[in-house]
């Protein structure tokens, strides 16, 4: 079922945004740069929503690497009110903020869960969402701070009074995003390599 999925999943994008270097399971040869201003200018040109922008996808041999950007707003909730969370089935995250504040809530019984429909999104595959309930845990998190979230765990976000923004980092052992995606914005900005030289940083 999976590897229908996936079928239809790569049908969804464009091949200008497939960027190939493992196939096969063999393990790449290079390493893949995101810097700092590429990242800068996906947090200031891309639309606002949706908040979460997939950067890369790396095929590394025996599994994917999906490395992500995202950046919240005000949530404009009240303490008590219902706080909406996500899960993902295959792939598990790990937040590194970079700036900002707000309560993350993790972890416990999901009330009126429902998993997503359509095809999967390119950041975390085959998700869903509900209402956070027993035994989830609320914390405030800030920059610096690092939360490791297991795949079909958990997780949302309430009392975010101006932002947040923090990097996933996204493991896929299952393989349920697309290896190769680049997102567009990178795309526009790669430097251009020396004549005779191969490019940088494992860019296309």
């Amino acid at each position: 079922m999976k590897r229908i999925i996936l079928g239809v999943l790569f049908a969804t994008f464009p091949a200008w945004q497939i960027v190939p270097f493992a196939q096969n399971g063999a393990a790449p040869t290079v390493a893949f740069d995101i810097t700092k201003a590429e990242i800068d200018n996906v947090l200031k040109n891309a639309p606002p929503n949706p908040p979460d922008r997939q950067l890369r996808v790396v095929d590394m041999g025996k599994y994917n690497m999906g490395i992500g950007i995202i950046h919240r707003g005000p949530t404009n909730d009240k303490p008590g009110d219902p706080i909406q969370v996500l899960y993902h089935d295959y792939t598990p995250e790990t937040y590194i903020i970079l700036s900002g504040s707000g309560i993350l809530t993790t972890g416990g019984v999901i009330e009126n869960k429902k998993a997503s429909t359509g095809i999967p999104n390119v950041m975390n595959g085959p998700s869903g969402a509900g209402n956070a309930g027993n035994g989830a845990y609320s914390r405030k998190v800030q920059e610096g701070d690092i939360i490791i979230i297991p795949n079909n765990v958990a997780h949302g976000w309430s009392q975010i009074t101006d932002h947040v923004t923090y990097l996933s980092v996204r493991p896929d052992p299952d393989r349920v995003l697309p290896a190769g995606y680049v997102y567009p914005l990178l795309l526009k900005n790669l430097p251009t390599p020396a004549q005779g030289a191969a490019p940088a940083g494992g860019r296309p």
